[in-house]
């Protein structure tokens, strides 16, 4: 007998879509859905495709499709989520108006919490412009991406009290955002942060007289969570108390909301604290969860909540540097340019952060502050539903949901892979330009497309920049190294020449194109990539436009410097001058690490990194400072490597002259943190605890001939222990050891 053959794809050009109920929102939505895709309203007597919605006890949030027919279709669902979650497995898997499917699939999600957080804020890099409509359409995105909870930040918190660029109050957002969640059947949450000096007393009043006045005017709400950091700054003695009143609030009008609360930005005394007062169990409290600044793992929260209560994440997909999830060997170019809040795909990490966080969680609500993360939000939705997700698969996905070319499935990885090394010589930031470009979107394709090639564009600015800047500055010092063979003139003439050279021909026309995604990506999306020309509230919140054009090499610090050395006499002169050309210290052969340079920090102990170590907890983490390349401060002092808590700052060598002194120099240079920092040698202090006078700062120290007497050296950096916010303060950008003379009353070891 022959095969059968396989079924045909289904027509959704004329769909007749029959929906109830519960299920008539969904209906309604994959309507809309595939109207903006093409397809014309279906009649009675001609239609394409016929999709029947079924309610169907006992499925829980999942749902069953199954083909009934040549050209039908019939999805069942026990609610009205999952009637949604279904209209999105549908349109994630068409390709435009055509859908191959041939076996009945039945589907249910594995983690019972998938959210992410919207933001109507001044700080936010998007969502502060938009309209209840865009909100809403957003909040439809992620629904049909399978999520089930909506957090919406409170209209107050660490943030001004009113934005610009508003559309509408924002009391007037959040409510609409509650609604359109309820209406879609999925949780509406609200994150509310404690931002007072509480008392028990006064303030405390006022506080739960605020939240209930919040809590009334809203059409839904199923949690609120409570940071206890991050922002905030209230010990958990004086949190959990409040706590309770606030509960007591909420379930006055909700009764069956859950109250979360975490142990963000907590020091280790509060910490403990925290943990004395869940050890009480008290019956107000739903579940924890752990965000960023929290100074302990999510699997140490299971270990010491021991059952108690559940525990779910709140992992910030937002940022890419002085943040939970940084990139750790992250080139200072990118850095610097792009900033926190670039637009960052990262699957390789998402996935390995998703691996290491997650067991034990009963899931996520992801930290976003707009759109420049729709990527990694979405995947981790599509974990959230089924962790044994592949990349390839999501990313398939994505790209018949939102862009209507199948092969802009790579692009997320490749954008990935631009970050990995020295831009200058990654040469596949010129392939994924290209493969961007001969992208074909359909027509209906939304901002993403922009968001995307914007960062493709950008990726390339920053990659022939560098290499032209770091051509220039290699010539530059060269001729100034040489300035005993032609004079100080000369050199000096020389090295500004070299630093006056044009940028190459490729810049201007990539740097046109950055600003016509930029505008265009405003007027869609309403994404501000510039705080002069669309309203952002500060560079390093996603205004990353405002750096395309910042020097990327030594340029004006060394004019400083040259200038101050031509006023000196000879021979201090010429010696200035080959000081200023040496910065490595070749001359001294001393041993150098520009810290924060992932290519040139060659002692540096990184510890085990991606994928198993993701937060950077006993990584060393590279990251930059917050300014740029300018008479006070070079590539180099920018750059830093930092870590975080109680985990030292760790160099350490081998190989060294047993019968040597050495001199050590470092640039203790960064942010500007008030800690002091302890320096070991060997398990030995070398420094005690000292705070910084200056940033930068130069210390200089002579080695005691025994740190050395082996032949080996570790050196670690401590920042007082017990601290919370961060964890972050230890930075260094740049450490010399260098060699003195030999111990003359002592020989060679063995």
């Amino acid at each position: 007998m022959a095969a059968a053959a396989p079924a045909m794809p289904i027509d959704l050009s004329r769909p007749c879509i029959e929906a109830k109920g519960d299920a008539a929102v969904a209906g309604a939505l994959l309507q809309r859905r595939l109207t903006e895709r093409g397809a014309l309203a279906g009649q009675a007597d001609a239609c394409s495709a016929t999709i029947r919605f079924r309610q169907k006890a006992g499925t829980g949030e999942g749902f069953r499709i199954e083909r009934t027919g040549a050209t039908a279709l019939t999805v069942s669902a026990a609610q009205r989520r999952g009637h949604v979650y279904a209209a999105g497995w549908l349109l994630r898997r068409s390709d435009g108006l055509s859908l191959a499917m041939t076996a009945a699939i039945s589907e249910s999600p594995v983690q019972p919490v998938r959210g992410t957080q919207i933001g109507y804020r001044f700080k936010n890099n998007s969502y502060d412009a938009w309209t209840p409509a865009m909100l809403e359409r957003r909040i439809e995105d992620f629904a049909l991406w399978g999520a089930n909870r909506i957090q919406i930040v409170a209209p107050v918190s660490d943030d001004a009290a009113t934005s610009p660029l508003f559309p509408v109050p924002p009391e007037q957002a959040v409510r609409a955002m509650a609604a359109a969640s309820d209406r879609l059947g999925l949780d509406a949450a609200i994150f509310y942060p404690l931002l007072g000096d509480y008392d028990g007393g006064a303030v405390d009043d006022a506080e739960v007289a605020r939240f209930d006045a919040l809590v009334a005017s809203m059409p839904a709400l199923d949690a609120v969570y409570l940071p206890g950091g991050d922002p905030g700054h209230t010990s958990p003695e004086r949190l959990f108390p409040l706590a309770k009143r606030l509960a007591g609030a909420m379930r006055r009008r909700f009764p069956g909301a859950e109250l979360l609360i975490s142990t963000q930005g907590f020091d280790a005394a509060r910490l403990d604290a925290f943990f004395r007062e869940t050890d009480a169990r008290p019956d107000w409290l739903s579940a924890v969860f752990v965000g960023p600044q929290t100074r302990i793992t999510a699997a140490e929260h299971i270990r010491r909540l021991a059952g108690r209560f559940p525990v779910e994440l709140y992992p910030d997909t937002a940022h890419a540097m002085h943040a939970q999830l940084p990139v750790l060997n992250w080139h200072p170019a990118f850095a610097l340019t792009q900033g926190r809040e670039p637009v960052n795909p990262r699957p390789a990490a998402m996935a390995a952060a998703f691996a290491v966080m997650t067991p034990g969680m009963r899931g996520a609500v992801t930290y976003s502050e707009g759109v420049n993360d729709d990527w990694n939000v979405h995947h981790w939705l599509a974990m959230g539903w089924n962790p044994a997700v592949d990349g390839a698969t999501v990313a398939a996905d994505y790209a018949r949901m939102f862009v209507g070319d199948p092969a802009f499935a790579d692009i997320p990885a490749r954008l990935e892979a631009n970050w990995r090394g020295d831009p200058a010589g990654n040469a596949g930031i010129n392939e994924t330009l290209t493969r961007i470009d001969s992208l074909k979107p359909a027509r209906w394709a939304d901002w993403r497309i922009d968001l995307y090639r914007y960062r493709a564009v950008y990726d390339a600015l920053v990659r022939h920049r560098l290499g032209a800047a770091e051509a220039r500055q290699a010539e530059a010092l060269y001729s100034l190294r040489q300035v005993q063979a032609i004079g100080a003139e000369a050199a000096v003439a020389a090295a500004r020449a070299a630093y006056a050279r044009p940028e190459p021909g490729i810049v201007a026309p990539l740097r046109a194109r950055l600003d016509q995604l930029a505008e265009a990506l405003w007027r869609s999306a309403r994404m501000q990539l510039s705080v002069a020309r669309y309203g952002a509230s500060n560079w390093e919140r996603g205004a990353n436009l405002d750096r395309a054009d910042i020097d990327l090499n030594d340029r004006q610090a060394v004019e400083a410097d040259l200038t101050a050395a031509m006023a000196q006499p000879e021979p201090e002169r010429g010696a200035a001058i080959l000081a200023i050309g040496d910065r490595w210290g070749m001359g001294q052969l001393a041993l150098y690490d520009d810290l924060g340079d992932p290519d040139a920090e060659p002692h540096l102990v990184r510890g085990p990194g991606y994928p198993a170590d993701p937060q950077g907890l006993v990584s060393a983490i590279d990251g930059v400072a917050d300014a740029v390349p300018g008479a006070k401060w070079r590539m180099a002092q920018l750059s830093y490597a930092e870590a975080l808590f109680e985990h030292p700052l760790t160099l350490r060598y081998a190989g060294l002259e047993r019968d040597r002194r050495y001199r050590l120099r470092y640039s203790w240079a960064g942010e500007d943190y008030a800690l002091p920092l302890r320096l070991m040698a060997n398990g030995k202090e070398l420094i005690p605890f000292m705070p910084r006078k200056t940033n930068p700062q130069l210390v200089d120290i002579d080695l005691p001939l025994d740190a050395t007497a082996d032949g080996e050296l570790t050196l670690e950096w401590h920042r007082p222990p017990g601290i919370g916010g961060g964890g972050r303060g230890r930075q260094i950008a740049e450490v010399w050891l260098i060699p003195q003379s030999r111990n003359p009353d002592q020989g060679a070891k063995p």
